[in-house]
Parts: structure tokens; sequence; C-alpha cells
């Protein structure tokens, strides 16, 4: 797992090319009238989801991990909590890693949990349990790009 800020990268001076890349692509070419939905960075070893979501009690949210994209999630608008495990994930729920490269479980092990501000991201790597679209106080609306990429396109 990386977090830092889109805004700040030179914090994160360790942070791999290809995910700087994603992430200047993001600043440079999302905006608040860029359409929901899936929008092509290099096919499909990386793209971007757009989604407009509310988030809910934590009690109410899934976990979950992939196998083959890792995710940069990055707040556009609101306001995020953002739960998730340094162990391994426990047995899934829901495994649909062949078909949609998604497994579910209701939560990690010894979750932590962080708050993720407007142009805050966390990069998660394939096998690394989260939780998205938290609550903090009330639920509330949230405005996100989630960038999928391959581990094999690094």
């Amino acid at each position: 797992m990386i977090a830092g800020n889109i805004h700040h990268l030179e914090l994160v001076p360790y942070l791999p090319a290809k995910l700087k890349q994603a992430i200047e692509y993001i600043k440079s070419n999302i905006t608040n009238d860029t359409p929901l939905g899936k929008h092509d960075i290099d096919g499909n070893n990386v793209f971007v989801l757009i989604s407009n979501d509310s988030t809910d009690e934590l009690q109410n949210r899934r976990a979950e991990y992939h196998e083959r994209y890792l995710d940069i999630q990055i707040v556009l608008k609101g306001e995020e909590g953002m739960v998730f495990s340094n162990l391994p994930a426990g047995t899934p729920t829901d495994n649909w890693l062949a078909d949609k490269d998604i497994a579910f479980l209701p939560s990690g092990k010894q979750e932590r949990q962080m708050i993720m501000q407007e142009g805050d991201f966390v990069v998660f790597y394939p096998g690394e349990v989260h939780k998205p679209l938290c609550a903090v106080g009330k639920p509330a609306h949230v405005r996100k790009a989630v960038v999928k990429m391959l581990v094999s396109a690094l």
C-alpha cells in the first residue's frame, strides 16, 4: 500500500514511474465534467473508472481484494473512510477473481482506517485487503477515480 496526495507527489519519491504517470494522467485529463464509467488509458492494461458514490457505515461495507490489477483510488470530491489490512486475506465469501478480478470478504484481519480527502490517493496491490467507501460520520457523496493497472504492465 502506498498513500499520498496527487498535488504533492514529491512527498512519495519512491512511487513507481508507471503509477506516477497514471496519477499525472488523472490530474491532466479528469475534470468535474468527465462522464462516469470506464475510460481507457492503455486499453485493458491501464484504465480508470469514474464514479459518483455514496459512503456507508463501516458495518455495511465489505472488504475486497484483487489478483491481477492494482487499484489507485483517488478522491476527486468529498471525503471517504478507507479501511485496510496489512495481513493476508481470509477465505472470501464471494470469489470472482477468475471473471472480474475481485473477491469479497466481510472484513480484513486487524483492520485500520484512514480518512481520505480531495486529492488523496491510495494504491492497493493485488492481495491487499481494502474496504472503500466507508462513511466518515454520516454517509455522504464522493466522486472518485479508480485507476486499474495490470501488475504485469508495471
